[in-house]
Formats: structure tokens, sequence, C-alpha cells
């Protein structure tokens, strides 16, 4: 058991990282207070039914008023809604976080609206599953994962030392980077990812040659891990689409230059190209596991980690 280091912690949305975040403060003991807050009466009867926090309110601007630590886990479009219903209930020195896959759109929509004296800290946890909603979160979702604070110019010190320290508490690992670079890199690690897997899933849906019955029957494991991404939250990924659409439309040119490089490759039978790719990016894939962000296991290691399924 940790020592309270909030007395009162608001969480405003209680999906995969919500709800992570309020069983490892619970497990933890990191608050003395858990005000958990959703638009939806039913995701917040069921934050109830698991006993996720302490008190529970529809009102994101009531589940604010005196806490210390605000956390903001909602789909990036919806930021700045949030931002204005919050805005005249926050109390002088809170701090105000966010877990957003996008940066900049997410200053650009919340820093308005932030009064004198409270302390608005972007962040983003880079962790998650494919699930979904109250009941998909679960502790240690943060343990060994970084957590990238891309704070403004006029950030107190003092301030972003304990939502580090925080983080730090849930298992993070923490890194700092100006917004849009945050968004570059998130771009190609995670966005161009999660695009290419909807897509790849969508053509197989739209194939006439190939029933769907076959593409589920006689799915190998590269296939069916693009499922497993095609299966993320859409509302959270159309959100992303949107607010880092410049970005993502970069990092899909240079995937599109490489595809006709490797289609061409392909198609004038040029091994040696072929080879050295593959050869390059299986490199990139032992880095992966030599930094500790997998395991070397079979099925990607998924069998391996602890993680709920």
């Amino acid at each position: 058991m940790t020592h309270p280091q909030f007395d009162r912690i608001a969480l405003i949305g209680i999906g995969l990282i919500g709800s992570s975040i309020a069983r490892d403060v619970k497990e933890l003991g990191l608050a003395n207070h858990v005000v958990i807050s959703t638009r939806s009466s039913e995701t917040l009867k069921r934050a109830e039914e698991l006993e996720l926090g302490t008190e529970y309110t529809a009102s994101a601007a009531d589940a604010v008023k005196d806490a210390d630590l605000v956390i903001v886990s909602v789909p990036v479009g919806a930021s700045e809604t949030v931002a204005k219903q919050i805005a005249g209930s926050l109390k002088p020195g809170a701090i105000v976080t966010d877990v957003g896959s996008t940066k900049a759109s997410v200053i650009a929509q919340m820093a308005p609206h932030m009064p004198e004296g409270v302390h608005f800290i972007p962040g983003h946890p880079l962790a998650g599953t494919e699930k979904s909603g109250p009941d998909a979160g679960f502790p240690g979702l943060f343990r060994d994962r970084w957590c990238i604070f891309t704070p403004l110019p006029d950030t107190d010190q003092a301030a972003l030392d304990q939502l580090k320290a925080f983080w730090v508490a849930l298992g993070s690992r923490i890194d700092e980077m100006d917004p849009e670079h945050h968004d570059k890199v998130l771009a190609i690690v995670s966005h161009l990812p999660h695009i290419i897997a909807y897509n790849i899933v969508g053509t197989a849906d739209d194939l006439e040659t190939v029933t769907e019955s076959e593409v589920i029957k006689y799915s190998a494991s590269g296939f069916r891990d693009f499922t497993r991404l095609a299966a993320s939250d859409p509302t959270m990924w159309r959100d992303v689409c949107l607010h880092n659409k410049d970005a993502i439309l970069e990092m899909l040119a240079r995937f599109s230059e490489d595809l006709a490089y490797l289609q061409r490759a392909i198609r004038w039978g040029e091994g040696d190209k072929l080879f050295e790719l593959f050869s390059r990016t299986r490199t990139i894939r032992r880095s992966i596991v030599q930094a500790g962000q997998d395991v070397d296991a079979p099925d990607f290691g998924r069998h391996a980690l602890d993680v709920k399924k």
C-alpha cells in the first residue's frame, strides 16, 4: 500500500484507460477519494457496480470540485467539450491532465479554457488493448509502459514532478517531448498501424473471390493480429484520424511510397531487395523485444504477458 499522493482524484471518462487508472489507484492507495464521471448512465452504473471509485456523478463539473488531480480520459474530439464543462469548477492549484493519443489538438482544445492557477499538463500513457469500457480495465496496464508528457512552456515544475510521481507509482516510464514531435512519433508507431489494420480487414471483408467464412476459418497469425488492432474503439480512432490529420497523412504518404517500391520489387522478381527489406525489419522486431516492449515468445508474446483477455 502506497501513501496517498492526492486527497481527491476525478476521473472524467471510465473506459479502458480510466478504469485501469481507477483500479491501480484503489489497489495502491494513491488517493483518499476517487470521483468518477461519464456521460453514459449505464457506464456510470457499471463503474459503481465494479466499485471503481468512491463517488459517481454524470456531471463532469461536479466531479472536479475540490479535486487535486483531474484525469480526462475521453476520445480526443471531446476534449474541448470537457474543458468547457469543468473550467468553472476547478480549484486553484488543481492538476488537469489527459491521456489522449494526439497532443497538439488536445492542447488547442483545452488550454484556452483552463483557469489561472490551474496546472494543465497534457499526457499520454502508451498502453492499451483492443477492448473498451469499464470492464476492460485491469491493474498493471501501465507497468513498464511509457507515459509521455508534453508540458506547456509555463508549466509549473512542482506540479509536473507531482504528476510524474503519480504515473511512476502506476509503474510507468516517463518521457517528455514537444506536442508536434509526439504527434509525428505516434503517427508512425500507433496511428498508421491501426489505419493499415482497419484497411486490411476491410479489404478482406470486401473480397468477392474469398468468402468471409474462409477468411475466419483459415486466419493465419498475420491477419489474426491485424483483426486485433482493427477491433479497437471506432470512436477513439475516428477522432485520432481527424485530430492528428497532418502527421498521419505525412506517414501515409511515406508508407505509400515504400509500398510502391515493394510492389515493384515483387513484380520484377528482385529477391535481393526483398531480402534486404525483410532483414532490416526483422532487426526492428528484435530491438523492440530487447527494449522490453514485448517478449520473444510465440503468438507475439501475448500468452506470456500478464494481460487480461
